[in-house]
Parts: structure tokens; C-alpha cells; sequence
């Protein structure tokens, strides 16, 4: 109940430090990714399959890296720019779409680029178009590995932000018996007045 809590809260969780360098590695990598797989696809369009929409590989992965381009860039946007509006649950779901599409595009990117560079290696755009393709693939492979760590420390980071503050709950509730002791103690003051009333009165 806690996690659901924490994943379905508005804000953004307390992310290490060290997670906004992984998020710019991600963007720069889908930049680089995305100039790659556009490559591939002009080489594509020169046999005339882009003219019938077919770009095979390349073209998924020009959408997973505009996929992660919008997700990763907006949710920095959200981050510093207006965390009020940050919808933790809309992130899950960009977030593991986003793992699920780099998987998906780089596992494509290394079957095709096999199947090229083993069958058609012998021609030059052919092989141009595999060696893309590898790229696309092996990038496509480290930006999988590093949105899986991104997924995995914002699940973290909303379920901690919830389960924190219960422990402190508990500490001050600890504490708290401390108070009927300085209360009694209080109380037992007014009994030691009768010794200032047993000494004895001046006598005349």
C-alpha cells in the first residue's frame, strides 16, 4: 500500500544525485542514435523499400530514440521547470514503455544487422546499412541497460519518500513517554513545603 501510494503521488521523488547524469546519458544517446538510424533509413530509401514504408530496423529505432528524446527530455522539463505537475504514475508508464522500446529496437537492430552484413556484406551501401544497423544496435543495448537503472531507483526513490516519514513517527512516539515523568515530578514539589512550616517561630 505504501508503493502504491508513492507511485501514484504528484511530485517529483527525492532521486539520487547521481541519476540526472544517467537521464543525460540517455538523451545524448538517443541523439547520437537518431542521426545513426536516420542514416540507415536514407541507405534504405536508395533500394526503394522506405518508398513503400518499409524501413525495417532503422525505422524503430528512429522512433525509440524520439520516444526517449520526448520522455527523458520532458520529464527534466516537468523536474525543474514544474515538479507540481510532475504525475509520478504517468512517468511509470512513459519510463517502462521506454525500457520495453529500447529492448525491442536494439534486439531488431542486431538481427537485421547480422542478416546483412552474413548475406548481402559483399556490397557497399549493403554493407554500409548493416554497419548502421550494428551501431544502432550496440548504443541501443547501453541506453536499454541505462533506462532500466533510471526505472528501478524512480520506483525506489517514490516508495522511500513514503516509508520515511513513518519512521520518524515511530521515534517521536518513543520520546513521548519521557512527558508523565516530568509531570510527576512537578506534582511532588508542593509536598516538600511543610519543612519550611516545622521550624520553630521566633519567641518573644
Amino acid at each position: 500500500m505504501a508503493s502504491a501510494r508513492g507511485l501514484t503521488a504528484v511530485g517529483v521523488p527525492p532521486f539520487p544525485s547521481w541519476i540526472l547524469y544517467i537521464r543525460i546519458a540517455i538523451l545524448v544517446l538517443s541523439l547520437v542514435l537518431l542521426g545513426v538510424a536516420a542514416w540507415a533509413v536514407s541507405l534504405v530509401g536508395v533500394g526503394g523499400s522506405a518508398a513503400y514504408g518499409y524501413t525495417g530496423a532503422s525505422g524503430m529505432m528512429v522512433f525509440v530514440t524520439i520516444w526517449s528524446l520526448v520522455v527523458y527530455g520532458g520529464s527534466l522539463g516537468f523536474q525543474f521547470g514544474a515538479p507540481h505537475l510532475f504525475y509520478r504514475i504517468v512517468g511509470l508508464i512513459l519510463y517502462s514503455l521506454a525500457v520495453i522500446f529500447w529492448l525491442v529496437g536494439w534486439a531488431y537492430a542486431a538481427s537485421q544487422a547480422a542478416l546483412v552484413l552474413d548475406w548481402y556484406g559483399g556490397y557497399g551501401g549493403v554493407n554500409d546499412y548493416g554497419s548502421a544497423l550494428a551501431v544502432c544496435a550496440g548504443l541501443g543495448a547501453v541506453a536499454w541497460v541505462l533506462s532500466i537503472i533510471d526505472l528501478v531507483f524512480f520506483i525506489l526513490a517514490c516508495v522511500r519518500e513514503v516509508t520515511a516519514p513513518k519512521l520518524s513517527q515511530a521515534e517521536l512516539g518513543q520520546v513521548q513517554p519521557t512527558a508523565p515523568v516530568a509531570s510527576v515530578t512537578t506534582n511532588e514539589l508542593p509536598h516538600e513545603q511543610p519543612v519550611y512550616s516545622q521550624q520553630p517561630y521566633a519567641t518573644q
